[in-house]
């Protein structure tokens, strides 16, 4: 399948290359760092993010919440089916 925009740089605005199922973990950061959080169960998602600040937000089911999150706490999170977009 061709790409037209594999000679392209991607940057913030653009679209997501990937997404990852996320495990909330207390321990543990995620494998890749987010663009996005997108969920199946509306709620809270406790995260941190880049800068090292962690605070809990809603996320909508359905809807891309733009955050570059470096992890996704379990205590604190109760939105399911998390999906990180990177």
């Amino acid at each position: 399948m061709a790409d037209r925009f594999s000679n392209h740089a991607s940057g913030l605005s653009s679209p997501p290359g990937g997404v990852d199922a996320i495990t909330p973990s207390d321990t543990t950061d995620l494998a890749n760092v987010t663009r996005g959080l997108n969920v199946s169960g509306s709620g809270v998602v406790r995260v941190t993010t880049v800068l090292g600040t962690t605070e809990t937000v809603f996320v909508a089911a359905g809807v891309v919440f733009p955050i570059r999150a470096t992890r996704v706490w379990a205590q604190g999170t109760d939105a399911t089916g998390i999906r990180g977009l990177y």
